[in-house]
Formats: structure tokens, sequence, C-alpha cells
């Protein structure tokens, strides 16, 4: 399974903001990492530049490559409604960001091994399909055998679910979505418009 395995920091630094989660690195050096230091950088961007740079920030934060991503705005763009909150709601509803958003894994790269080494059940049956979509009714559970897993228990252990369009039952380790999220319920920072322009070019 294609995914990033790059150098985290690096990425958090460019985009300026804590993609993979909160980062020692980012709060030292809040500027774009090179030689050259927050110094003699071209301080205005294309406009291109600029919509390319928030499909990019898109595609590390939902771990997601080039291939998936465009797959996923066609997608979108076929659909009611608006085209980027559609896109949103389509990485929103991929089952590894469900498992992370449900709190049974600490970030979204963990919770895409647990689905991958199949740990995770969809309505009781195995999944180990990270970009699986669930919809409205469906139950995310974790595998019987797996509930002793300590990146699990860490996990519910430390958090504190606040996430309108999900409910979770920490007794039975599993959670049911409620609904599709809207633009308002997704908390990530990423301005969609400018990704529907740079595909609609």
């Amino acid at each position: 399974m294609a995914r990033y395995t790059g150098p985290k920091s690096k990425i958090a630094r460019k985009f300026k903001e804590p993609i993979f989660g909160a980062d020692k690195a980012l709060e030292k050096k809040n500027y774009p990492p090179g030689q050259h230091g927050p110094n003699k950088r071209r301080s205005k961007q294309s406009e291109y530049a600029v919509q390319l740079q928030e499909k990019q920030k898109a595609k590390y934060i939902y771990g997601i490559l080039e291939k998936q991503f465009s797959n996923l705005f066609v997608k979108a763009s076929r659909k009611k409604g608006i085209t980027g909150e559609n896109l949103l709601q389509l990485c929103e509803t991929r089952l590894d960001n469900v498992v992370y958003r449900l709190t049974l894994a600490p970030s979204r790269r963990s919770a895409r091994q647990l689905v991958s080494h199949r740990h995770i059940t969809v309505n009781g049956e195995i999944i180990n399909v990270p970009s699986y979509n669930v919809k409205p009714g469906d139950v995310v559970a974790v595998r019987e055998k797996s509930k002793s897993l300590e990146i699990i228990t860490n996990s519910l252990g430390s958090s504190n679910l606040k996430i309108d369009w999900l409910s979770l039952d920490r007794n039975t380790y599993s959670g049911s979505i409620i609904s599709v999220p809207s633009r308002e319920q997704i908390p990530e920072n990423i301005k969609e418009q400018l990704i529907v322009e740079l595909y609609s070019k």
C-alpha cells in the first residue's frame, strides 16, 4: 500500500501547521525548511502556487496520494452539492479517518495501520481497506481479539470525543456514523475552494 513515509516535521514547517499532530520542530522553527532560513524567500506566491499548496496540504493531512485524491475529486464533482464540501466529506468518511476520529488510534497513520492489519470491523465484517467509504448507520468497531492492543486502549483512555457526526461506545470499542459531516463539523484548516479551482483549470 503506497503512502507518504518521509520526514513529518519538514512537511509541518512547509505549511506552518501541525499536519501530523503536535510537533516541537514547528514550535521552534515556524518557517519553511531550507538552508537560507526564514530570510531571502519570495514573499509573493502565484495563484497556482497557492492552490497547489492547499491541495498538497489536504493530501498530507488525510494521507492520500495523488491518484487517489484526483479520483476523489472526480467522485465529488459528480455528486450533488458543493464540490469542495463533497471532497472533504469523502475524505472524512474514509475508514482510516473514521477510526482516527473515533479516537481508536492516536493518528491517521496508526489508524491506517490498524485497518490494514485487520483489527477493525464495519458492521461486524473485517475490512482491511483504509480508503473504504463508511456511510450513515455503519458501525465501526475493534475486532474482539484486538481490544487488548495497547495503542487502542491508550488512545481511548487519553481522548475526549467531541465529533457531532459520530457516536462512540467506549465499553464495546465501537462507534457509529450518525450522518455525513457538514463543512462546519470538519475542523481541518483547508480552503477547499482553492483545490476546486486548481482541478478546474
